[in-house]
């Protein structure tokens, strides 16, 4: 209670402690001040940074911590701008709060990347901001964060901050504004060599009017962003001071855990709830919709109850359905389904040459965080409030309002630091957050932990899809793509996401045909582009060996020769010593994949060992414009690419009698750390459009890993994952 703190956009002081700051000024009541004012002087800027008397400066985050560095990143934005030290700023996570919904995160994507017009800025900040708050979205995904977020927000957030600043010392200077510089959170009027610090200046900068346009630093004026500071998040987490959603503890707390019908989508017809209330510790067991509950004073006693009982379910005829079921459908649906237009240019049909035909499927796919599900719920005299992990705080309170029947002012929602999510905990149907609202309730006032365990986690997941297509290409005898027609199954992500194609091929034909399953499905690290990535650049490989050209050179002959894909493709072949020998047996792949506003080149290189490749080296090449934080991006595109050769050598997830096959990590094999081979990241700096690294390293593994397969073996694998019935199937003995 010593401190007054400023807050970029509300153009106020608030007297009292920092803690009062940002998490009082962006309650639902000064909300509404906050957007009246916003309304009526229509600004870039949102409560998004506060700046105290002794000079510390607090960025918050609106964005959950996965471990990606966002924390630090986004902080180092604002910071660059305002012209502060580095040693005097903080980050926080932002509650979940209307005022941190993603008006950014759906700018960029509704404008892919592109700024809206200088005139109409204001007032699309205005409309955007205001979808984000409708949509109650606050989404941690689509490596929007810092380029979005971080470039669109937090940026001009702080140059906004500094502008007024600076006018602030003008006024108390004395002198015009345009004499005066500012360095490491001070202001310098150089002709007197009188300097005022930030916080001597919080009180009449408050009152300055909000600029409605500010001036970013060009790149060349950067002292902060491609530097690498220490990562702001990481000493908690050494120390295991970082609270997740399975550390909360309160009072008087129960645990609950639950099994739900097997077959997605079945109900819970009926269960004697006996044994599990003979067990020592067991309170009670709710019937829920579609699962069973069991409440006990501690986790172990819940689950021994849980597993007492037997419940019953319905069964109707997804029951009978099994992965080769599903595959059967599938093509069936690529032979016959009723197609609908993706993407289409020339005519196909009126080009001849040498036709070229390919199958590729690719199964479901399990997220499978380390920190299993989780969330805490407790009613408090006609209010409910919950404790998470989620990747979208404001999307888990309206998810809570809607399944509890409370008004969303009545429901607060906790964000705490999340052990995993990759899409897991951004998936639209949240259960688990339906079942907490219904069991706390029923124990109503105890608050109640629900954790999921690892069985039920792998059987109740929101599975990335399993998909199939088939395409076909022609091509001239000069060996250049003349046609590219193909057929993929439809999904949401599949369909919104990897076309145009990024080769210059003049006829084209792209559909979608449906062929839905009972499977749930959700978002998954690189969404649509790790199927698309593997469908096209493992066909382009394909192409490239029917018409007798290195696969690198054949890319190479369908991309300008002055695009960021030729540079990446360039400097990956340099870096990896592409077309240097190789020891007997060894192979390289390569892959080229634009997503997220990146474009990244991948080599793999493998060698057969019974009949199973093992990799030695990765070398990625990436383009994102230009690097904020270079040890955080590179560790996010080494992420992405572990993840991805974890999929590709084993990951599946399998149907059989409706229900999910897989139980745990036993027989979901995760890539190991003696699995992981030599990885090196490099970035181009470009002009290119700031773009994502969280997920951009995945997509070009598959393909880049089956084409190395093909190098070193001749065997073409059109189907993953690739393990060993696989390999059994596809090679030679």
């Amino acid at each position: 209670m010593k401190r007054r703190t400023w807050l970029i956009g509300t153009g106020a002081v608030v007297g009292g402690a920092l803690g009062v700051g940002v998490l009082g000024l962006v309650g639902r009541d000064a909300y509404f001040a906050h957007r009246a004012k916003e309304i009526a002087r229509p600004s870039l800027l949102a409560g998004w940074i506060s700046i105290a008397p002794d000079d510390v400066v607090t960025v918050y985050i609106p964005h959950s911590d996965m471990g990606q560095g966002s924390l630090t990143a986004l902080a180092m934005m604002a910071a660059e701008e305002l012209d502060v030290a580095w040693s005097l700023v903080r980050a926080e996570q932002a509650p979940a709060d209307p005022a941190f919904a993603n008006r950014y995160f759906i700018e960029g994507f509704l404008l892919n990347g592109k700024e809206a017009p200088g005139f109409a800025r204001s007032g699309a900040t205005l409309v955007f901001g205001e979808i984000g708050r409708l949509a109650h979205m606050q989404v941690t995904g689509g490596s929007a964060s810092v380029r979005f977020t971080g470039q669109m927000g937090l940026r001009a957030a702080g140059a906004a901050a500094r502008e007024m600043l600076v006018a602030a010392a003008a006024a108390q200077l004395g002198v015009p504004a345009a004499e005066l510089t500012t360095r490491d959170g001070r202001v310098t009027h150089a002709a007197s060599k009188r300097t005022l610090r930030y916080g001597e200046l919080v009180q009449r900068a408050a009152e300055m009017s909000t600029p409605s346009h500010v001036k970013l630093k060009q790149r060349s004026e950067f002292r902060l962003i491609g530097t690498a500071p220490p990562r702001m998040d990481i000493p908690a987490k050494v120390t295991g001071r970082t609270k997740y959603g399975i550390d909360v503890s309160l009072p008087g707390m129960l645990v609950a855990t639950v099994m739900a019908a097997p077959v997605h989508g079945e109900r819970l017809l009926r269960v004697d709830e006996a044994p599990a209330l003979a067990v020592r510790g067991v309170r009670r067991v709710v019937q829920l919709p579609t699962s069973v509950a069991v409440i006990a004073d501690g986790y172990w006693a819940a689950r021994t109850g849980l597993a007492a009982l037997k419940p019953e379910f319905t069964s109707g005829p997804n029951a009978q359905i099994s992965s080769e079921s599903i595959s059967a459908r599938f093509n069936g649906a690529l032979d016959t389904g009723e197609a609908k237009k993706i993407h289409a240019q020339g005519d196909p049909a009126k080009v001849s040459g040498t036709r070229i035909a390919a199958t590729y499927t690719v199964p479901f796919l399990h997220h499978a965080t380390m920190e299993p599900i989780n969330v805490t719920a407790m009613w408090d005299a006609g209010k409910l409030k919950v404790w998470g992990s989620e990747q979208d705080a404001l999307g888990a309170r309206a998810n809570l309002a809607e399944v509890s029947g409370l008004a969303i002012a009545d429901v607060e929602f906790t964000p705490m630091s999340v052990g995993g999510g990759f899409g897991r905990r951004s998936a639209p149907k949240k259960d688990h957050l339906a079942q907490a609202v219904r069991i706390a309730r029923a124990m109503e006032p105890a608050p109640v932990k629900l954790i999921w365990s690892r069985e039920e986690d792998f059987a109740q997941g929101a599975y990335r899809p399993a998909v199939a297509t088939r395409i076909e290409a022609t091509l001239d005898d000069k060996g250049q793509i003349q046609t590219w027609q193909q057929r993929f199954i439809d999904t949401p992500e599949l369909i919104n996401e990897g076309f145009p194609l990024p080769y210059a091929v003049a006829n084209q034909r792209i559909d979608a045909v449906p062929a839905p399953t009972h499977v749930r499905y959700g978002a998954w690290r690189s969404v649509a582009h790790s199927q698309h990535g593997f469908f096209t650049e493992s066909f382009i490989d394909e192409l490239a060996a029917a018409a007798r050209k290195d696969p690198l050179a054949f890319r190479c002959m369908h991309v300008p020769t002055d695009s960021r894909h030729r540079r990446v493709l360039d400097e990956v072949a340099r870096r990896a010593g592409w077309g240097t020998p190789l020891p007997a047996g060894h192979g390289r792949g390569i892959a080229l994949v634009e997503s997220f506003g990146s474009v990244v080149a991948e080599v793999i290189e493998v060698s057969m060992e019974a009949n199973l490749p093992k990799v030695h080296r990765v070398t990625a090449v990436v383009d994102c414009g230009f690097v904020v934080h270079r040890d955080t991006g590179a560790a996010q595109v080494q992420g992405g690419i572990v993840m991805g050769l974890s999929a590709v050598l084993g990951e599946a997830i399998t149907i059989k009698d409706g229900a999910v096959v897989q139980r745990s990590f036993p027989d979901y094999p995760i890539l190991r750390m003696e699995q992981v081979p030599v990885i090196e990241v490099s970035f181009i700096e470009s002009d290119g459009p700031l773009g994502g690294l969280g997920e951009v390293g995945l997509p070009p593994v598959a393909p880049a890993l089956v084409n190395a397969v093909f190098a070193a073996s001749g065997t073409r694998i059109r189907e993953l994952p690739v393990r060993a019935e696989v390999r059994k199937a596809a090679l030679p003995a």
